[in-house]
């Protein structure tokens, strides 16, 4: 029985993976300068170029094979793989650079194909530019036709690409010399050249293994084709070239490895093979970048990162080619072919393919180290260690090649990412961008459990009963003022209803509050409960909402405008008090009341004048003065000053009592005037003295049962027509001086 994919259009693994990795890694670099390497660096040293190379590839083909097989993989290769596991920023930065680097890439393997032609045929040298643009054209237009009649003309060159290596092989047995093997064995380094160098040169040789990757699109089974295809690629071009390094060294002399360029072809039985192999090689791998780069610029195109480049995402025919993005990949190799210098590409290169490879692996750790129960891969040969190392390889190797192009590499990729995420561009695709902040967040909750709380570390989590936010924003204003940078604020909206009639109602009252969040750029996450009373809705918040250390310690309420509401507001009151938590009642005179239109109110403006704090002791003073000072520290408080305030009946004693107050903020560390007021009627004083005040904090103490009304007269009373007050009840946990 024939497989199911093998009944879908496109290619499998041998024909759209495995034969253009292999064609691509085995290139210009192998025939025409993989001689010159072995002959600076030596055996050994070349022998580690290779596998330190060859790691690096082995741990990105990996990390590439895991998420290959954890996701349905579409057009675009590595660029597709790590926007959707990195997110857009990283993906977008990705896809600009790591097209770059496949189509400059064209480029490299044109050149190296003139070089080549010119060696064979000398007279061709004066007119090597020319020739080069003629390949680079010729190029383009068998991409144009489709990559179905590439693919089928890889499928020849594979075959000369064979004989040319049997040719190799046989001559440099022919040539083995014991005493050439004991000269070359340690690096002869001249002209300047370094093992760093020449890694930097022989680095693109083994780049091709996204060359199948980037076929991703045309292929019947990626998640099986590209795993299979890329990890064979890679063993077999292993074994190549580190055989390669023993029979160059032992076949010619240093000086001649260094001298020519075309060493393979003198060394092979049937030059005529190598010649032929050379070019099938440097043709192979231009086409395989052609095909490549395109398929990647169309599939950024269509995730619409950047708006100028939306016409690439068209494609053409039945196949989707896309055509226009194959002209745009034309015309970047065209210009760097005039460049003319392979030696000055190759490290550009070897940077932009360092980053991509580094963010596969990245992005492989982060899926594995986080925990995503999404992520289930069914290639399981790699492990979070494993991508980490190949991640950590790829940045050690960038800086020992070339640290100012790494330098700059990573200046392009981090500008790139910073400017995607400066335009707040979003993806409409799941990343694990999500996933990594819950596993983050996670940790963080699990390590604040087991650690012992202190005073010192009390910070206001603050569950506002703002309603549905639009008829009291000013509750959550406030709100979130008081825990700016500090804390964590809740917006809280109790529906009074029978949950089976309004159970599906529960997600679009959430939903309004998020448009209010949003609209109000608040730091502020949403809470809705439907209950039959709001005593119990408000009950149930308190108890339920948050989690572990970031359970509410402080409930925000609007003070209510009648006194019919005073019983039920005072029972509300009693009862988040026996629950443990701190009291904040929000009284403004000068905004509309509950449910009234507030169009024309602005509770974001802040008015001139004090935040006056009436101290009457450290039961709830020292929450008082702490929410004052919580208050002051955003930026439209900042002009605000606070005063400490205390009513005294007599002069006697006035400046001490002054001192402490003194004492006591400067043990806060906080600024505040002291000031000491005498007289026999505190409301009447209280009224006079801060009639002018931004806001006004006094403290209060939850009403016994049935104390309700008075409760709400007597702070009526204080309050008086003090536009804005804050009536503070502590339920302690914090100390000013810890």
């Amino acid at each position: 029985m024939p497989r199911d994919d093998q009944t879908k259009p496109g290619f499998g693994t041998f024909g759209g993976v495995f034969t253009p990795c292999v064609l691509t890694i085995l290139g210009a670099i192998m025939f025409l300068r993989f001689g010159y390497v072995v002959g600076q660096a030596g055996i050994w040293y070349g022998l580690g170029i290779v596998l330190v190379s060859k790691a690096i590839t082995t741990l990105t083909s990996l990390s590439l094979a895991a998420i290959a097989t954890n996701t349905r993989v579409k057009g675009g290769g590595a660029y597709y793989l790590i926007s959707r596991s990195l997110g857009v920023h990283f993906g977008g930065a990705i896809g600009v650079v790591f097209y770059l680097a496949q189509a400059i890439s064209v480029a490299m393997y044109v050149i190296g194909f003139t070089e080549a032609l010119v060696a064979t045929a000398p007279s061709l040298r004066e007119h090597s530019t020319a020739v080069a643009a003629v390949v680079m054209i010729a190029t383009y237009v068998c991409v144009w036709v489709g990559a179905g009649w590439t693919i089928k003309v890889q499928y020849g060159i594979l075959a000369v690409m064979a004989l040319a290596l049997a040719s190799f092989y046989v001559g440099a047995f022919e040539a083995w010399s014991p005493q050439l093997v004991e000269q070359n064995a340690g690096p002869m380094f001249r002209g300047g050249e370094s093992v760093f160098t020449m890694t930097a040169l022989f680095f693109p040789a083994v780049t091709g293994i996204m060359a199948g990757a980037n076929m991703s699109g045309d292929l019947r089974d990626p998640s099986r084709a590209i795993p299979r295809g890329t990890l064979l690629a890679v063993v077999v071009t292993g074994a190549i070239y580190l055989s390669m390094a023993v029979l160059l060294g032992g076949a010619r002399s240093s000086d001649q490895l260094v001298g020519d360029l075309m060493i393979v072809r003198d060394i092979a039985a049937w030059p005529l093979l190598i010649t032929a192999g050379v070019f099938a090689a440097t043709l192979s791998s231009a086409l395989g970048s052609m095909m490549g780069a395109p398929r990647i610029l169309q599939a950024f195109a269509r995730d619409e990162v950047f708006g100028l480049l939306k016409p690439f995402a068209s494609g053409s025919g039945p196949a989707n080619e896309p055509r226009r993005a194959t002209t745009l990949t034309f015309v970047i190799g065209m210009a760097c072919v005039l460049l003319g210098d392979l030696d000055a590409i190759a490290p550009i290169i070897t940077m932009f393919f360092m980053i991509t490879y580094g963010l596969l692996n990245l992005a492989t750790f982060y899926e594995a180290v986080t925990k995503n129960p999404s992520y289930r891969p069914t290639f399981r040969w790699c492990h979070w260690s494993l991508s980490l190392a190949g991640a950590v390889g790829c940045l050690g190797v960038m800086f020992l090649i070339d640290w100012l192009w790494a330098t700059i590499a990573i200046v392009l990729i981090t500008s790139l990412t910073s400017w995607i995420s400066y335009r707040e561009i979003e993806s409409r695709w799941g990343d694990l961008q999500s996933g990594l902040a819950f596993e983050r967040a996670r940790t963080s909750l699990l390590r604040l459990e087991t650690q012992a709380y202190h005073p010192k570390n009390w910070r206001p989590v603050i569950l506002a009963m703002s309603g549905s936010t639009w008829t009291r924003p000013h509750v959550a204003i406030y709100g979130h003022w008081l825990t700016a940078g500090n804390g964590i604020l809740s917006l809280a909206h109790v529906v009074t209803a029978d949950v089976e009639n309004y159970a599906a109602r529960r997600d679009q009252f959430e939903a309004t509050m998020r448009t209010f969040i949003q609209k109000e750029e608040l730091l502020a996450f949403p809470a809705v409960v439907i209950a039959k009373t709001l005593s119990s809705g408000v009950e149930s918040l308190v108890q339920c909402h948050g989690i572990g250390g970031l359970r509410p310690n402080t409930v925000l309420f609007g003070w209510p405008k009648e006194l019919d509401r005073a019983d039920v507001f005072g029972a509300v009151l009693r009862q988040v008090k026996r629950l443990g938590r701190s009291l904040i009642a929000a009284r403004f005179v000068d905004l509309p009341a509950d449910g009234a239109d507030t169009a024309g109110a602005d509770p974001w403006r802040v008015p001139t004048g004090n935040i006056d704090v009436w101290w009457r002791g450290k039961k709830n003073g020292g929450l008082m003065l702490l929410l004052a000072h919580l208050l002051h520290q955003n930026p439209e408080w900042r002009r605000n000053k606070i005063r400490m305030l205390r009513v005294q009946q007599g002069d006697e004693g006035r400046a001490e009592v002054a001192r402490s107050i003194e004492a006591t903020c400067r043990a806060a560390r906080i600024a505040a005037e002291a000031c000491v007021i005498v007289g026999d009627d505190p409301a009447r004083l209280i009224a006079e003295t801060s009639r002018d005040a931004a806001v006004v904090i006094l403290g209060f103490e939850a009403p016994d049962e049935g104390a309700e009304r008075q409760f709400y007269e007597r702070m009526e009373a204080f309050a008086g027509a003090l536009p804005r007050v804050l009536l503070v009840d502590s339920a302690g946990g914090m100390e000013l001086d810890s």
